[in-house]
């Protein structure tokens, strides 16, 4: 007669709600609560921005110093070990910005039905380091590398606007945290665009959508407005590292 093993329910304890393994997310917590620049973090602190209890997140540290993750200080102060080091070592030396750049692009283009852009700051210019091209048949055209005038369309505006340009205009923009523009740059062409960050509000750039005028009217502008902005909110936390405790929860907006 064959046997069968009996089957061994999971602990709860050890699942996290959306299915994931709970020791893992806290020991994640811990990990994540240390920001740029700070060297040991107290267990207390690492308690308090993790939301975990002390001796939860104690035997955690323990268990991440075991394989160099985490290193205790003489004093009882807590610090990143090497191997954090390591890791991150390893993620930088095999990203690609455009692997994380243009799939946030081709999803909103397609959700828009618009060309998408990245732009980043080079001097007093603005240059497309990225971009996908919408599927209608009429259509604005940048290539890949171009570069256009900062004061010009809404890509550049809101680069200035968001390195602290004086103006009411860049005032306005920091407090919508997007700009619109209509035949500024070109002639019937129009875009949408907000500010792409990363760590400690540092601005890397601007995303938007372009297209002609007859398409994208002021109503339509204002209207994918909040798109863009999310869009950009998205690829802020994916060039910065999700949940970044140094990034703030609505990226779009300017920092007091």
């Amino acid at each position: 007669m064959l046997q069968h093993a009996p089957s061994i329910a999971p602990d709860p304890a050890t699942k996290s709600t959306d299915g994931g393994v709970l020791a893992v997310a806290r020991a994640l917590q811990i990990l994540e609560a240390f920001r740029i620049g700070e060297r040991q973090l107290s267990l207390a602190e690492l308690s308090r921005r993790a939301g975990l209890h002390n001796t939860t997140v104690l035997r955690l540290a323990r268990t991440l110093a075991q394989s160099d993750f985490m290193v205790q200080s003489e004093d009882g102060q807590w610090r990143l070990g090497p191997a954090a080091g390591w890791l991150g070592a390893r993620y930088q030396a095999g990203f690609d910005i455009h692997n994380v750049v243009e799939p946030t692009l081709r999803a909103l283009s397609q959700e828009t039905r618009e060309s998408a852009s990245f732009y980043v700051r080079e001097g007093q210019e603005r240059a497309c380091i990225s971009r996908v091209e919408g599927p209608q048949s009429v259509r604005h055209h940048v290539r890949i590398g171009m570069r256009l005038p900062l004061s010009l369309g809404a890509p550049g505006r809101v680069i200035l606007a968001f390195s602290g340009e004086p103006g009411g205009i860049y005032e306005d923009i920091r407090r919508r945290g997007y700009h619109v523009s209509m035949g500024e740059r070109e002639p019937q062409v129009s875009s949408v665009a907000a500010p792409v960050f990363g760590l400690n509000w540092k601005l890397l750039g601007s995303m938007c959508i372009s297209g002609p005028t007859s398409r994208l009217d002021q109503t339509q502008l204002e209207a994918f407005a909040q798109t863009v902005m999310d869009a950009a909110n998205k690829l802020s936390y994916a060039l910065a590292g999700a949940r970044s405790a140094e990034t703030p929860s609505v990226i779009s907006t300017w920092h007091p």
